[in-house]
C-alpha cells in the first residue's frame, strides 16, 4: 500500500480541520449532511452520466492502481536482464524459457516467451508496443474518472450553497438566525472544493504519476528483450538499459530521441 498518499490526504483535512478550529471554530460547524447528499450526491450523479457502465466499474481498479503500489527495483530488473543476456550468449535463446517462466514481471515474461517461440523481431516490438499503448489508454481512464469528480465536487458545492442561501433568504423572519443559516449554506462549498483539491484531483494525478513510472519500466523491458533477441553483449545490455534508471529528465530525451530516428 503507498501510505504516502494516504498520509498526504490525512494530513490536507487535518490542515483544513485544524485551521478551522484554531480560529475558534467547532467541529459541529462542518458536519452538515444535507451539504453532504448535495456535493457528493451530486458529483457521484454527474460521474455515473458522463462515463459508460464498463469505465464505472473500473472505480476500484482505479483506486487500487492509486493506492497499492508494485515494488519494482530498476536497478534489479536491469541485472536481471542483463544475466538472461549473459544466458544467450552462453547457451542461445531457447535457454531463456526457464527464466522467463520464473519472473515475477508479466511484461518480462511475455515478451521472452515471444522470442523464444521463434517471433520476428518486428513483430515482438509491435506486440510489446501494443501492450504498453493498451495500458496507457487504460491508465489514463482511471486518471479521467477522478479528474471529473474533481471538476464537478466545486461546482456542486456552489450549487449546494445556493440552495441553501434561497431556503436563507426566504425564512428572514428570525433576523438572528441568519448567520448561523448563511454559515451552513457554504459548507457545501466547502466540501466542493475540499474534496476536489485534496482527494479527487490529488488521485487523478497519482495515477497519472504512476502511469508514467510503468510506462517507462515497460518501455525499458521492450528494449531489454529486444537486445536478448538481438543476442547483444551483457555489458550492452546494461548500458542500454542504465538510462532508464539516470532519471526522468534522461529518460525523456532518450525517448524523444529514439521517436526521431527513422
Amino acid at each position: 500500500m503507498d501510505f504516502i498518499t494516504i498520509i498526504g490526504i490525512l494530513f490536507g483535512l487535518a490542515a483544513i480541520i485544524g485551521g478551522f478550529l484554531w480560529e475558534g471554530g467547532h467541529m459541529g460547524g462542518l458536519l452538515q449532511g444535507t451539504a453532504a447528499l448535495i456535493v457528493f450526491g451530486g458529483t457521484a450523479a454527474a460521474v455515473m452520466v458522463s462515463f459508460s457502465p464498463a469505465k464505472l466499474r473500473n472505480i476500484p481498479r482505479a483506486l487500487k492502481f492509486a493506492f497499492f503500489s508494485r515494488r519494482s527495483d530498476t536497478e534489479v530488473l536491469i541485472e536481471d536482464i542483463a544475466a538472461m543476456a549473459a544466458t544467450v550468449r552462453r547457451s542461445g535463446l531457447l535457454a531463456l524459457e526457464r527464466q522467463g517462466e520464473s519472473h515475477e514481471d508479466p511484461f518480462l515474461r511475455e515478451g521472452i516467451q515471444l522470442v523464444v517461440d521463434g517471433t520476428d523481431q518486428t513483430a515482438v516490438k509491435e506486440m510489446m508496443e501494443l501492450e504498453i499503448d493498451a495500458h496507457e489508454s487504460r491508465w489514463d481512464g482511471f486518471a479521467k474518472l477522478f479528474e471529473a469528480a474533481g471538476g464537478y465536487a466545486p461546482t456542486m458545492g456552489i450549487i449546494g450553497t445556493v440552495m441553501g442561501l434561497i431556503h436563507v433568504l426566504g425564512s428572514l423572519q428570525e433576523p438572528t438566525d441568519l448567520g448561523p443559516s448563511i454559515a451552513l449554506a457554504f459548507t457545501a462549498t466547502l466540501y466542493g472544493v475540499a474534496s476536489a483539491n485534496l482527494i479527487f484531483l490529488p488521485i487523478a494525478s497519482k495515477i497519472k504519476s504512476r502511469s508514467e513510472e510503468e510506462i517507462q519500466r515497460m518501455d525499458m523491458i521492450t528494449l531489454g528483450v529486444l537486445s536478448l533477441q538481438n543476442g547483444d553483449h551483457p555489458v550492452l545490455v546494461r548500458k542500454k538499459l542504465e538510462s532508464f534508471a539516470a532519471g526522468p529528465r534522461e529518460y525523456e530525451a532518450r525517448r524523444q530521441s529514439s521517436e526521431e530516428t527513422p
